[in-house]
C-alpha cells in the first residue's frame, strides 16, 4: 500500500520550502525578536482605503467580480500607466498580488522546457514558478555589484530562452536599474525575440534620484527631518521603447496592503488574455470590495512613506558599511551585505538568530551562499537596534 508520500506529485516534490517563510515561522516562536526578515512594510493601509473597503463591503460588494476585475480600476490603471509610459500600455488584469501576475504569466508563456532568464540574486518565487510549469530557471551572476551585464546575460541566450524577467527595485538587493541598463536590456530581448515580464512591486521605492534618473549628490538632501518633500524620478522601465513586455504592480508594499492581495498585469491582449482565462481556473478573480479600496487608494499621497524608507535605508547602509562590504541599495526596503570573514551567510544568520536578530541567508535569493538579505521595514529604533547587533558580530 502506498504512503501518504508516494501521492506527491513530481512537481511539488521540485520545489523547496520558501526560507522566507521558515524564518517567518521561528519568529513567531521567538520572544520579541528584532525581525529584519520580512518585507513587511511598518505602516498601515492608509485610511481613505481602509473607508472604501468597508463602504464596499457594507453595500454588497462582496460576489465575485469579472475575471479581469472591475471595470473602473482596469481603466484607471490603463489610463494613468500609459500615461506614465507614454504609449498605450494594452491590457489590464487584476490579480492575487503580484505574485499571482507572476504565476498567471509563467503558466500563460512557458512551455515544458522554455528558458526564463534573470539576474542572480532574484526573488525567490521565480525558480520554483518556472519549476511548476515545466520551465527552465536560467540566474545570472550578478555579482558583485548586482547590476545588468549585457555580455553575461546574452551569453546564456539559446534557442530555448523565452522570457526575460527583470526586477527593480530589486528584492533581495535594493538595485534599481538604469536607464542605460534598461536600454541594453530592451535590445537583447528585441534581437533575441523575447519576451519580457517587468516585476515592478516596488516601483514607488526610489531614493535621491534627480530628474535625470540619477543619484543625488548626498549633499543634496535635506537631513533636518524627514518631513521634505522627494522629487524622484519616474522608474526606467523596458515598457517604453518594447511593446512585448509585461508590467507587474501591485498595492502590497506601496500601500501595505500585503494581506489584502492586490495586483496587477499590463501588456500585449494576447498575452493578458490567457492570463485572464487561467485566473477563471485558479484565482477565479481578485477580492471583490478589496479592489474598491484599491481605487481609493490610487489618490491618496503616499511620498512620506517613500521619504521615511529612505532616512531608514540610510540608517541601514551608514551602519553596516562600518563593518561590511556592501552595495547600497537605491530602491525597495531590502539590503544585501556580504557576509564577514569568508563565512557562510547561513552561518552567519545563525549567529545573528542567536543574538535576537532575524535576517535571511542569502542562498534563499541565490546559487550563492555569501551574503544576507535584511529588511528594514521596522522602525527606526530597532534597524538601528539590530544593525549594531550585526556590527558586532563581524
Amino acid at each position: 500500500m502506498r504512503s501518504p508520500a508516494d501521492f506527491i506529485a513530481t512537481r511539488a516534490s521540485g520545489v523547496d520550502a520558501s526560507g522566507i517563510r521558515k524564518v517567518f515561522d521561528l519568529a513567531a516562536k521567538m520572544k520579541d525578536p528584532i525581525n529584519l526578515s520580512i518585507g513587511l512594510p511598518d505602516f498601515d493601509v492608509p485610511d481613505p482605503a481602509k473607508q472604501a473597503a468597508i463602504e464596499a463591503i457594507q453595500t454588497g460588494q462582496n460576489r465575485y467580480t469579472q475575471t479581469q476585475g472591475i471595470a473602473p480600476l482596469r481603466e484607471r490603471l490603463r489610463k494613468d500607466l500609459s500615461a506614465e509610459i507614454g504609449r498605450d500600455v494594452g491590457d489590464v488584469l487584476i490579480t492575487s498580488g503580484v505574485s499571482g501576475g507572476l504565476f498567471l504569466a509563467i503558466l500563460a508563456t512557458i512551455n515544458p522546457g522554455d528558458e526564463a532568464i534573470f539576474l542572480d540574486p532574484y526573488f525567490v518565487m521565480y525558480k520554483h514558478l518556472l519549476t511548476l510549469a515545466g520551465g527552465k530557471a536560467i540566474p545570472i551572476d550578478s555579482y558583485p555589484d548586482f547590476r545588468f551585464h549585457p555580455d553575461r546575460v546574452e551569453a546564456a541566450i539559446t534557442p530555448r530562452t523565452k522570457l526575460l524577467i527583470l526586477n527593480s527595485p530589486s528584492n533581495p538587493t535594493g538595485v534599481v536599474m538604469t536607464q542605460q541598463e534598461v536600454n541594453a536590456a530592451v535590445s537583447l530581448a528585441k534581437k533575441h525575440d523575447l519576451l519580457m515580464v517587468s516585476d515592478e512591486i516596488y516601483e514607488p521605492f526610489l531614493y535621491a534620484k534627480d530628474e535625470g534618473g540619477r543619484m543625488k549628490d548626498e549633499s543634496e538632501k535635506k537631513s533636518s527631518d524627514s518631513s521634505f518633500i522627494l522629487h524622484h524620478s519616474s522608474l526606467p522601465s523596458a515598457a517604453k521603447s518594447y511593446d512585448r513586455t509585461i508590467i507587474l504592480r501591485g498595492f502590497s508594499k506601496s500601500h501595505a496592503m500585503t494581506g489584502w492581495r492586490l495586483g496587477y498585469a499590463v501588456g500585449p491582449e494576447a498575452i493578458i488574455a490567457q492570463m485572464t482565462k487561467l485566473q477563471q481556473y485558479t484565482y477565479v478573480c481578485a477580492p471583490s470590495p478589496l479592489q474598491y479600496a484599491a481605487l481609493a487608494a490610487l489618490d491618496v499621497d503616499m511620498s512620506a512613506a517613500v521619504a521615511a524608507y529612505e532616512i531608514k535605508r540610510d540608517i541601514a547602509f551608514d551602519t553596516l558599511s562600518k563593518k561590511f562590504e556592501v552595495v547600497k541599495p537605491d530602491g525597495a526596503f531590502y539590503i544585501f551585505p556580504k557576509s564577514p570573514g569568508g563565512a557562510t551567510a547561513s552561518a552567519f544568520v545563525e549567529r545573528a538568530i542567536a543574538k535576537n536578530v532575524l535576517i535571511i541567508p542569502g542562498n534563499v535569493f541565490s546559487e550563492k551562499d555569501t551574503h544576507f538579505r535584511i529588511s528594514y521595514a521596522t522602525t527606526d529604533e530597532r534597524l538601528r537596534q539590530g544593525c549594531e547587533i550585526l556590527n558586532s558580530l563581524a
